[in-house]
């Protein structure tokens, strides 16, 4: 698979998102199987794997753990903090330096290294100046635990308040064909900085894949269920996307998922796409978009096709959308 720059790093041109392998998209799979797929994906050529101390409550980073420990030279390991369980054991953003560090030392034993390569703070905890977690992270680096930092779902303003206190390596958010939030002003803003964008749910959560066409089968844990792209008129709407997808799709003589990240991959050269998958064909699937190449008319047609014009819903329900500070795209009613 051909590279690209992730900060100071080389890493392959799809990076590897874990989520899923433990957290938020129907049943996880085994441990086992997780980790099977994991190595399959560096026999296919991955060497950029994301998770985060969140995804499972540390399973995840204990999952890459075991299964890396024996090829960590081999790959680029990134993680996040700032986002984990309290003391009742719910979910919680929490930016605060000292458990940035706590949530990092015990990420490094989950993940069984000495050294995180890419650090992000998965959130701003708006309760304190960002300058304050950016200023932990920076700790850590000079302290040798971590190489390089990121942030997650941030804004421009906010990505150069952070870069004044120590270089960002990487902002990674969501950016796909139906959420555009990142082209606003982050897009350019990394660009202009030199930092690495990576995009995290390139599929729309498996949207894109042309896969999910009837949301009454997922399991009630499925994080989609509350996603307002996902419930009622928003998904019948949005299923009407999929038949021009996949005949654009058809035309390039791949699927609908590959044609979709073929099209991140064209949008620049400092954009990292990291799909995740619990299968081995959906994993091979993946990597081979690496191959495809679309003219400039076909991605003017998937522009056209899906784009916050045509897609249905906020991609965030009311709750979720005040712990997010990327900037917003004004909502419209698509059909």
């Amino acid at each position: 698979m051909q590279s690209r720059k992730l900060g100071p790093f080389d890493v392959s041109a799809l990076g590897f998102g874990c989520m899923s392998l433990s957290h938020a998209y129907g049943m996880p799979p085994a441990p086992e199987a997780g980790a099977a797929v994991l190595r399959r994906a560096l026999d296919l050529g991955y060497t950029h794997f994301d998770t985060a101390a969140l995804y499972g409550f540390g399973a995840n980073e204990s999952l890459l753990g075991a299964a890396l420990r024996e090829h960590r030279h081999r790959v680029v390991l990134a993680s996040k903090g700032g986002m984990f369980r309290n003391a009742e054991g719910k979910r919680e953003i929490d930016g605060r330096p000292e458990v940035i560090r706590t949530h990092c030392e015990d990420s490094l034993a989950r993940l069984q290294t000495d050294v995180i390569d890419l650090y992000y703070l998965h959130r701003w905890d708006k309760r304190l100046p960002v300058e304050d977690s950016v200023g932990a992270l920076a700790d850590l680096v000079r302290e040798g635990k971590v190489r390089a930092i990121g942030l997650c779902e941030v804004s421009a303003a906010t990505i150069r308040r952070a870069h004044r206190v120590h270089p960002i390596a990487a902002v990674q958010t969501e950016y796909s064909l139906w959420t555009r939030n990142a082209e606003v002003a982050v897009l350019d803003t990394c660009r202009e900085l030199g930092i690495a964008f990576v995009a995290f749910s390139p599929l729309a959560r498996g949207f894109l894949t042309g896969a999910l066409r009837d949301v009454s089968t997922l399991p009630p844990t499925d994080i989609r269920l509350n996603m307002p792209r996902f419930q009622g008129e928003h998904f019948a709407r949005n299923l009407g996307l999929l038949d021009g997808l996949g005949a654009i799709a058809r035309e390039q003589s791949c699927t609908m998922a590959q044609v979709a990240l073929a099209w991140l991959l064209a949008r620049g050269d400092h954009l990292v796409p990291i799909p995740g998958t619990t299968r081995l064909d959906h994993l091979e699937e993946n990597a081979g978009a690496a191959l495809v190449r679309l003219s400039e008319e076909t991605s003017a047609r998937l522009d056209a096709l899906i784009n916050p014009r045509t897609v249905s819903g906020p991609r965030y329900n009311a709750a979720t959308l005040p712990e997010i500070d990327t900037e917003e795209i004004p909502l419209t009613t698509a059909g």
